[in-house]
């Protein structure tokens, strides 16, 4: 895995500030994250599975809100988890 990539896979999954999420989900210190961002350090074996597991997690997690969103957006739509 590249320094690009785990940069391009940080900031898809935390945000512009994805460095201490990242680190704490792989079991890394930030600094080692910086350095392997910045190209001076190597990945860890296994880090993009790690990461790759993390992203498909996330997915599932957002495709359940975009349903649920979908149901809300049209007339008369509620949110299907909420029981009233």
């Amino acid at each position: 895995m590249t320094a690009k990539l785990l940069k391009d896979a940080g900031e898809a999954l935390y945000g512009p500030q994805w460095q201490s999420a990242i680190a704490r989900d792989l079991g890394v210190s930030d600094r080692h994250i910086r350095r392997m961002a910045a190209g001076d350090a190597d990945l860890k074996p296994g880090m993009a599975m790690d990461l790759w597991r993390i992203a498909l997690e996330r997915q599932a997690d957002l495709d359940q809100v975009i349903e649920r969103l979908k149901l809300a957006s049209t007339p008369g739509g509620v949110d299907p988890t909420v029981s009233e």
